[in-house]
């Protein structure tokens, strides 16, 4: 059997698919390649399907149970930060005020996450969202819109239904009592 080069990455494809299953360390290797900075190593749940981009900025003490950033727009994460599992940052949409129809060409955008925020499982955030300090995103939320300091949101869309106490929150921040 010759090897040629389409067999050749097909295989490729093939070994690192079944590596992310057989070598937890391989997800976290594979991901610290491609993000632009991080301040300490991420906490990635082996066998999640975790996938950051090359224009990805990480504070210190980030856990992800399987976030999947899409296209190259720019994602910055702040300290503290702790993903459930299957959330999904978009950073690019179609340019449909393009030169042709239905669209022509995408627009992107940054999407920022303050620090010591937590996101639920199955959540999407769209392009261009901030994600104030201390934030909360129920499970299962789509974020069309910018969610303010210490905001607990849910739905779909996305509304902030609740506060955090910002004294007990401002408590443990000063103590330094981070998960």
């Amino acid at each position: 059997m010759k090897l040629t080069r389409k067999k050749f990455r097909s295989l490729k494809i093939l070994r690192d698919s079944l590596l992310k299953y057989i070598d937890p360390k391989w997800v976290l290797k594979r991901n610290l390649k491609i993000i632009a900075s991080y301040k300490s190593k991420p906490r990635i749940r082996p066998y999640s399907n975790t996938k950051l981009n090359k224009r990805t900025h990480l504070g210190k003490n980030c856990s992800f149970n399987g976030l999947v950033i899409r296209a190259d727009g720019k994602v910055v994460i702040g300290d503290n930060f702790h993903s459930g599992d299957d959330i999904l940052f978009i950073t690019r949409n179609h340019n449909y005020e393009g030169e042709a129809l239905p669209y022509k060409g995408y627009v992107y955008k940054d999407i920022i996450i303050g620090d010591n925020v937590w996101i639920g499982s199955r959540s999407t955030i769209l392009p261009g969202i901030t994600i104030g300090e201390g934030a909360i995103i129920q499970a299962g939320s789509v974020v069309v819109s910018d969610i303010p300091k210490y905001g607990i949101a849910g739905g779909h869309p996305a509304k902030v239904f609740k506060y955090r106490n910002k004294e007990h929150y401002e408590t443990l921040k000063k103590e330094g009592k981070f998960h």
